[in-house]
């Protein structure tokens, strides 16, 4: 939305260890030599004695997390969203999700607007991974309101959370006097009737600007934010599936194994509605400036609009069929 105030997640991750550690003494916060790309440098500068840096060995780093986590602190594992998820997968599920420590893995840099870094930094697998770990939370803040509350809540609960920030800077749509942030709770951000947009991360922005866009075509759109894609909240997209009848999921993300594949479970089981997925294709991403991407990905406001609409269209077209006898 035009004239909000930007900041990246991965900023605000770093402003709200620094407002966390001074309440409490016992977090910690590890880096793998990415202080300053994950802004736990931020950190580092306030409390240099409660910074380590691993090294560029991030596998290691969790198994050190998951051994300080065992004495009582409350470690924050800190690196790219490629190199927590992919590289240190088997030590996130073997050492932190098995024995279920708390340890927090803030993974920044996720999805394809890392840009110009290319497809091997691009993370678009990371949900998907992550959901197949039992008792792992997963939380994707949609701006920097969002993600400073995140960070809270991660350390306020018992147990693995991965934390998934990003690079490029995103409007602050959060700033509102009634907002509150609760684990496996989405909020409704714009009413509508029409069709129902979920969106997670970044792409929350995207899905209310595309709304923007339809109401000009007489579509009205509800637009709910899936902050926690582990636990889902089950309850909120049952009621919107049966209110509405069709859903679309937007994601920064593989549309196997994250949002899109989240929010089909729970339908599928629970009430079965026409829905469409927009995220990343089975493909790898590319190296670009991170605008360009997401709107080549189709997964800028125009993007989003654009696909809602053929998928209206294709539901409107279906219905015809069906009352014509086929």
């Amino acid at each position: 939305m035009p004239g909000l105030k930007k900041i990246s997640t991965r900023e605000s991750y770093g402003n709200a260890l620094v407002e966390l550690g001074q309440k409490h003494t016992n977090l910690v916060v590890l880096d793998a030599d990415l202080a300053t790309a994950t802004k736990t440098g931020i950190f580092k500068k306030a409390f240099p004695e409660r910074h380590i840096n691993c090294g560029i060995a991030e596998s290691n780093m969790m198994g050190i997390a998951a051994g300080m986590a065992t004495t009582g602190m409350v470690p924050f594992a800190s690196t790219f969203a490629m190199f927590a998820a992919g590289r240190a997968f088997e030590q996130i599920r073997n050492s932190i999700g098995y024995p279920n420590l708390n340890v927090k893995i803030g993974a920044t840099h996720a999805g394809i607007s890392v840009g110009e870094d290319g497809a091997t930094h691009q993370c678009n697998e990371d949900i998907g991974l992550m959901r197949a770990i039992p008792g792992m939370t997963i939380i994707n803040p949609s701006d920097d309101l969002e993600a400073k509350a995140a960070v809270k809540a991660a350390y306020e609960i018992d147990g693995p959370v991965y934390l998934r920030f990003g690079r490029l800077a995103v409007p602050v749509i959060n700033d509102k006097p009634n907002y509150k942030f609760e684990i496996g709770k989405g909020v409704v951000l714009k009413e509508g009737k029409d069709v129902a947009i979920v969106a997670t991360g970044l792409c929350v922005n995207a899905a209310l600007e595309a709304a923007e866009m339809l109401q000009d075509d007489g579509v009205t759109a509800k637009v709910i934010n899936i902050r926690t894609i582990k636990p889902i909240d089950k309850e909120l997209l049952v009621d919107v599936a049966k209110e509405i009848g069709k859903i679309v999921t937007v994601e920064e993300h593989s549309v196997i194994g994250g949002l899109g594949s989240a929010v089909a479970e729970v339908l599928v089981e629970n009430m079965p509605v026409p829905m469409k997925r927009i995220g990343i294709d089975d493909v790898y991403g590319e190296s670009g400036p991170a605008t360009e991407l997401l709107e080549k990905y189709g997964l800028s406001n125009k993007g989003v609009y654009e696909a809602t609409k053929h998928f209206l269209w294709k539901q409107t077209r279906n219905k015809r069929k069906m009352n014509q006898g086929g």
